[in-house]
């Protein structure tokens, strides 16, 4: 017993292990103020419940308005990920396994999509006529903005399968095709799901792009519900469903975020021999051709038209410049904000073990879950209710910005924090320093950047926000995305323009600078 306690007290303590033993106050204050705040959005939902009363609940909500709502809502959530799921997995399919001629171009021009918020795209093609309204419009141009979510992941992972696999079914007999689909898809099976889920999550809680293409679902009866009777039971009512039907997904997204796959042995998966496509090469390459042209060229074209119609009437520079330095100053406060909750969490959750660990391991995915609006909502509730000077104020923006998108932050910042070993901290403990002293001097500076790159998805995310800023945004304060929003709500396409190509510029450098560092690799 003695030398087996000496060799486990001399062995390495792994980055991922977690100390059993509760977390330092410093580290305890941040987080269950997280979980508080994160809490507000579900206690809104049930404190107007209660105060409407039960029955007053469901006569609200067994009602044809409210049936229809569910049928639009769940016909745009099936249709577009379902969509988004064919499109991604041939798309992975054609970059990975296939001779498709152009491969590295085709990767740069499909991520285009992240550069175009849903928004915008829905202006571009609403401002070429009503044609586009209602759910065909809704289905195309959704499914358009959101294929990158699964179509990214699932060429990874389909990139990083072992050929082995595929070679020892066709040496089984089976033939290419079946084997694809007997071996390789289940295995791609989790990621394409979960991707799907994640999809389905951002159909659910889309409030601009639907209110332009005049398709209403739940989100956008919520913000009618709220402008028509500020704070009503019927707003309350209706995040009630939207809530549930969030976390129901969200809970289905969690069963299978666990599920992968992984190798056995040690080494690189061995490259699988490309599909010649042969006749249907030139087939392949239209419909790619296609699918660029209406995701992305068509917008861009009319956007550019737009900003030339503007031009050419006349362009507020000041009030421009104004607002995207608005814009700017509040992004970079939620960015801010968010990493510096972040950070505590995901330390948090690697190095602790216990129950208050666990809470604050899927508190990040509660707030995947839950729509700008209802936490805007909540906070309006609660700032009006016993907080009022908070009311219309910066801070109480930033702190909705930070519940929206802290989840971003998080995912790098645990990342790193679990490649950071505790010996490092333990040896800096050992020579004097504090436990908050040895974080800041020694883990910090390792993981800090994770936290810059959290830090630059939350501010792009952060400057296309819309929902909580027309909710809470101080008098008077104008972003990129409100500005817009106010412009394109009366039809003025031409003075709309400029907030877009703005909100397009500065979305699209990261994209820009991710795919061309793609294709210069691939060229080297």
């Amino acid at each position: 017993m003695l030398n087996q306690a000496s060799v486990l007290a001399e062995a390495p303590v792994s980055g991922r292990a977690r100390v059993a033993r509760r977390p330092p106050i410093w580290l305890q204050l941040p987080v269950l103020l997280v979980g508080i705040v994160a809490a507000l959005p579900l206690l809104f939902v049930i404190v107007r419940t209660w105060e409407s009363g039960w029955q007053s609940a469901w006569r609200l909500l067994w009602r044809p308005f409210v049936g229809g709502l569910l049928v639009n809502t769940l016909m745009l959530l099936v249709l577009v990920t379902a969509l988004c799921a064919v499109i991604g997995l041939a798309l992975a399919w054609c970059m990975e396994r296939s001779d498709l001629r152009g491969r590295r171009y085709w990767n740069v021009l499909l991520c285009l999509p992240f550069a175009i918020p849903a928004f915008v795209s829905s202006f571009t093609w609403i401002s070429i006529g009503p044609e586009f309204e209602g759910l065909g419009g809704a289905v195309m141009i959704m499914t358009l903005s959101k294929y990158p979510v699964v179509y990214l992941p699932v060429a990874a992972a389909l990139r990083s399968l072992d050929a082995s696999l595929e070679e020892s079914a066709r040496m089984l007999g089976y033939d290419r095709r079946t084997a694809f689909w007997r071996v390789t898809f289940p295995l791609l099976k989790p990621t394409l799901l979960g991707t799907s889920l994640l999809v389905a999550l951002h159909m659910l809680i889309e409030f601009a792009a639907l209110s332009i293409l005049r398709f209403q679902t739940f989100t956008t009866a919520i913000y009618q519900q709220f402008e028509l009777e500020f704070s009503s039971t019927q707003a309350a009512m209706l995040s009630a469903v939207l809530l549930a039907m969030c976390l129901v997904l969200l809970w289905m997204e969690i069963r299978l975020r666990g599920r992968g796959f992984a190798r056995i042995g040690q080494g690189v998966a061995r490259k699988p021999a490309s599909v010649s496509l042969g006749r249907w090469q030139w087939v392949v390459q239209a419909m790619l051709l296609a699918l660029v042209t209406v995701g992305c060229v068509i917008p861009l074209v009319m956007l550019g038209y737009w900003v030339a119609e503007g031009t050419s009437a006349s362009f507020p520079l000041a009030r421009i410049g104004e607002t995207l330095g608005a814009s700017l100053y509040l992004s970079l406060g939620g960015a801010l904000l968010s990493c510096a909750l972040a950070l505590p969490v995901g330390f948090v959750v690697v190095r602790y073990k216990g129950r208050f660990a666990q809470a604050a391991e899927r508190l990040p995915y509660l707030l995947q879950a839950v729509p700008g609006l209802v936490v805007a909502l909540s906070l309006v509730f609660v700032a009006l209710s016993y907080v009022p000077a908070l009311y219309q104020t910066t801070l109480l923006l930033l702190v909705a910005y930070a519940l929206l998108f802290m989840p971003m932050a998080q995912a790098p910042i645990r990342t790193a924090l679990e490649k950071a070993s505790p010996q490092l901290e333990e040896a800096a403990r050992t020579l004097g320093c504090k436990p908050l002293t040895a974080f800041l001097k020694v883990t910090l500076p390792i993981v800090f950047p994770a936290i810059a790159a959290g830090f630059v998805l939350v501010f792009l995310d952060t400057l296309k926000e819309l929902t909580a800023t027309l909710v809470l945004g101080p008098t008077g304060l104008d972003t990129l995305a409100t500005a817009f929003w106010s412009h394109t709500t009366v039809l003025e396409y031409a003075a709309a323009a400029p907030y877009a190509a703005l909100i397009v510029l500065v979305s699209g450098l990261p994209v820009y600078l991710m795919t061309a560092r793609k294709v210069r690799r691939r060229l080297d």
